[in-house]
């Protein structure tokens, strides 16, 4: 074994190692010292969850900053981020994240040592050249498996392939769960490979069936008090002192398991009564107040419905053991490190549009099974599929257990993804002709895979087909260069179809509504919308009837569910912007406080970036749009634009000093803080009046663009409060 102490690491990083317990690697880690970490080698790291893939990232980072070296750590998640910051904070070097706006160029990340991004992020970095970026050393790629996700592969792979074309020194390390094909992705990374089924704490995976879990060693009896499978299950863990996840097809799944869970605990500690308390006091909904009831007898639900507050509490709760059972759905699998002694995967078949109820990947239960067993804590760790007859116990041991999770396939022949890349390379100067393009699409892993360009040319021809007919690029005598739009459009961080459109709906437009902004930048590709149900239709077809003229697109004959998807979407932001009660939202429209947390966020992006795009083709509607950005970003009607500008007034308390005859700063200043403490309570007055006093003598920012709302108001800074 290799031990710490040996290591050629500064010391202040082996004493923080040696306080946490830390005195030998792992089987892994060893072997990645072993075939040239610190040496500068690239290293793909296949190794199961829980086997120590961070501190081989936070090793390595460690000896490039000794040496003068700048980190770089791409994560696929946001939440992700935060828990890597964490991770790598206090440790004697400086650490930044940057998940936030996408067309900022963020140099004061480059004071930092590591700094932690999502690949998005990462990618928006490139496209407007951060000035620290050619700095970098050493880039680690976390989950990199995810090159294969339809979504969000082809953005990873780009990233990757332009930091390695931008700092051809630099090392790299991609880490991953077990995948089927590591040497075809290890080749391309030109990467020694680094792949083990070791693991601190022993996995042992079954089937549960009448009564007992079955496993390739042998047999387990489940005691039975309940007739639900999976309760036994959870009960028996619990029993013996561990804790289960529970991975389910759905929220309303994972709501109903955690109901039932918290019926059979019935746990009582000081501490869950703390967190129940911390969970009414965010609770606006019925199913908020239900996580708050579960969560105070012991058990709990997880999933992207949930404020992020709710979600803080839930996995505090279950990480310091308080919490004795989560129930999931497949996201929590998807990189928050939250294991535990059993993984019960009761659904292993999830709804899929237009195909119905589909069987999971491989990859996916490989992904889940990996949660199970705490190190140091577990004696082991289970994972447990449910089957609901003879037969299927054989088929979940060969589809699943026994299976290979499947091949990395990459996403770069998707036209859709394919035509952002290849404008970002243009407005980038990353490429400058037709034959660089195909240059730069041989270092892909795509070309890597398929050892042929026909395809893929055909693609590109395509993409830079719609590129010069909507006037982003221009190709003059075989060179390729983008225009004002189409530079703008990729610092943006927009689709070139969303852009588009979105220009093409503003030139259309007759007269402004904010609902027919609303619903063009909803029906762009940049915007997730949501599910709409039978009952749904009702209300659709009344708000289309009723607001006809606002409308900025009709309904079309062909795709009647896209149209309704977009317009729904669009009428429940439209109601966050018209300062409707969060819960009612969440009610009338059958969504969690996260969703819309989530919609307003991606939708203010898209709000930002048509105010750009009107200033440039259609100035007539430039302000208008950056005023409705603003009450986007607070949930509020244009009355109070003058109030939320002003730090600590939000939502909230600017409608209570609006009904109370203070429109603005100037009113707020002639009420005076003690008629104001009236309103909004003493201590809240007075930091309100701390920070209009602060605002008044601050000086701009040099980047600071002055915007004018309603009476000449200063709009380019507001706060969002209460």
């Amino acid at each position: 074994m290799v031990k710490v102490a040996d290591l050629p690491l500064p010391a202040s990083l082996k004493e923080c190692y040696l306080r946490a317990g830390i005195r030998e690697l792992y089987p892994p880690q060893s072997e990645c010292i072993e075939k040239g970490m610190f040496e500068g080698k690239n290293l793909l790291v296949a190794i199961p969850t829980a086997s120590g893939k961070t501190l081989i990232a936070e090793m390595a980072m460690h000896h490039h900053i000794a040496r003068g070296g700048k980190c770089l750590y791409i994560v696929p998640l946001k939440a992700l981020a935060s828990e890597k910051f964490e991770d790598f904070s206090g440790k004697a070097v400086k650490v930044g994240i940057s998940t936030g706006d996408l067309d900022r160029r963020d140099e004061y990340l480059g004071r930092n040592d590591i700094i932690v991004a999502t690949s998005e992020k990462v990618d928006s970095l490139l496209r407007n050249a951060a000035p620290w970026l050619p700095e970098i050393t050493l880039l680690v790629v976390d989950e990199v498996h995810l090159i294969d996700s339809p979504d969000r592969g082809a953005t990873l792979e780009m990233v990757i392939t332009k930091m390695r074309s931008r700092n051809p020194g630099i090392q790299l390390i991609a880490l991953s769960a077990t995948i089927g094909n590591p040497g075809s992705l290890a080749q391309w990374l030109d990467a020694s490979m680094v792949t083990s089924t070791w693991r601190p704490v022993d996995l042992r995976q079954g089937v549960y069936y009448d009564g007992t879990i079955r496993f390739h060693e042998g047999e387990r009896p489940v005691r039975v008090i309940s007739k639900y499978e999976d309760l036994n299950l959870m009960m028996d863990t619990i029993e013996e002192g561990g804790q289960c996840l529970a991975f389910v097809s759905s929220r309303k799944n994972s709501e109903a398991f955690a109901k039932r869970a918290a019926k059979a605990i019935k746990a009582d500690s000081p501490e869950l009564e703390n967190y129940r308390k911390q969970l009414e006091k965010l609770a606006d909904t019925d199913a908020d107040r239900v996580l708050a009831v579960c969560v105070g007898q012991g058990a709990a639900f997880h999933h992207a419905g949930l404020r992020r507050e709710e979600r803080a509490v839930v996995e505090e709760g279950f990480r310091k053991g308080h919490i004795k059972c989560i129930a999931s759905t497949p996201t929590l699998a998807a990189g928050l490190n939250l294991p535990a002694r059993r993984v019960i995967v009761r659904d292993y078949r999830r709804y899929s549009g237009g195909e119905g109820m589909v069987p999971i990947p491989a990859r996916e239960y490989h992904q889940m099974a990996g949660r199970a067993g705490r190190p140091h804590l577990d004696p082991y760790g289970e994972s447990v599929l449910i089957a609901k007859d003879e037969q299927e116990v054989a088929a979940l041991f060969e589809y699943y257990i026994d299976a290979e999770p499947e091949d990395v396939n990459s996403q770069c022949a998707s036209e859709a993804a394919l035509t952002t890349h290849i404008l970002s390379l243009i407005a980038s100067k990353f490429t400058r002709s037709r034959v660089e393009l195909g240059q730069f699409m041989e270092q892909t892993f795509y070309h890597h895979q398929r050892k042929g360009q026909r395809i893929l040319n055909a693609v590109i021809d395509r993409s830079l087909k719609f590129l010069e007919d909507t006037e982003m690029v221009v190709e003059n005598g075989g060179l390729l260069s983008s225009t004002e739009f189409g530079t703008l459009v990729s610092q943006l961080y927009v689709d070139p179809h969303s852009a588009e459109l979105i220009v093409s709906q503003l030139g259309k437009a007759e007269n402004y509504s904010d609902i027919g902004v609303l619903q063009t930048v909803c029906a762009t590709p940049d915007m997730y919308t949501l599910y709409v149900a039978n009952r749904d239709l009702h209300y659709l077809e009344k708000f289309v009837f009723e607001h006809d003229r606002e409308l900025w697109m009709d309904l079309p004959i062909d795709d009647e569910e896209e149209y309704y998807r977009t317009l729904k979407t669009a009428m429940v932001l439209n109601d966050w912007s018209m300062e409707v009660p969060e819960a009612m939202i969440c009610e009338r429209y059958s969504i969690g406080p996260g969703d819309l947390y989530n919609l307003v966020e991606s939708v203010n992006w898209l709000l930002h970036a048509t105010g750009r795009l009107a200033q440039l083709f259609a100035a007539r509607y430039a302000r208008e749009v950056r005023e409705y950005e603003i009450c986007m970003k607070n949930g509020v009607r244009r009355e109070l634009l003058p109030l939320v500008r002003i730090p600590q007034i939000g939502r909230v308390r600017a409608r209570r000093l609006f009904n109370s005859g203070i429109t603005g700063p100037d009113d707020l200043r002639a009420a005076g803080e003690e008629r104001v403490s009236t309103i909004l309570g003493r201590g809240v007055a007075r930091q309100v009046f701390q920070a209009l006093t602060s605002k008044e003598h601050a000086s701009p920012r040099k980047d600071e663009k002055t915007v004018k709302g309603p009476g000449n108001v200063d709009l380019s800074y507001f706060g969002v409060g209460e």
